[in-house]
């Protein structure tokens, strides 16, 4: 619950800032190049897994470039939405996401070698067996991005691939 008055606080700050009108802009507060290390992740994304339809994701800049917002909608009717930035005094990355499964993520890690890693420990929502998950974009050279995640059960022993597809930009 905490989790979710927090997402609520940040988009309504957000909302809030986009709705004030007349006011002089401040300096951008996330200006320098560190936030903005995920921005290839921005865009309207058809998302294959296996050369087949896994759904669409929609990426937004929040909070002038201070964050991102994920809209996913899967072929299955699943949906779900993150937050992502990058938390200065922590010195990482963050993404806190939530869907319809109910399930929560709570990842951190660093852009590093051209590659966004976050991971975190989260409860399967199904089992409610403890796990630590691993996500990973890599921007390609044509323009398309891979997101590979994995997962562990056994305190990252093993890993399973949870997911492994490629974001192709929509047509405007």
């Amino acid at each position: 619950m905490k989790l979710l008055s927090v997402l609520l606080a940040v988009f309504a700050a957000a909302y809030l800032q986009s709705t004030v009108a007349g006011e002089s802009a401040a300096p951008a507060p996330c200006a320098a190049s560190v936030h903005h290390e995920f921005d290839f992740w921005i865009g309207d994304w058809t998302v294959t897994e296996n050369g087949k339809p896994a759904g669409t994701n929609r990426i937004d800049r929040l909070l002038d470039g201070c964050a991102l917002f994920e809209n996913w909608v899967g072929v299955d009717g699943s949906r779900g939405h993150s937050l992502n930035f990058y938390d200065r005094g922590r010195d990482q990355w963050q993404q806190t996401w939530v869907d319809t499964s109910p399930g929560v993520l709570n990842l951190t890690g660093h852009f590093s070698d051209g590659h966004m890693v976050v991971s975190g420990k989260s409860t399967d929502p199904k089992t409610h067996k403890q796990r630590l998950d691993r996500i990973t974009w890599t921007p390609n050279s044509d323009g398309t991005v891979r997101q590979f995640w994995d997962q562990s059960l056994d305190g990252g022993r093993s890993w399973k691939v949870v997911f492994d597809g490629i974001y192709t930009r929509r047509s405007p």
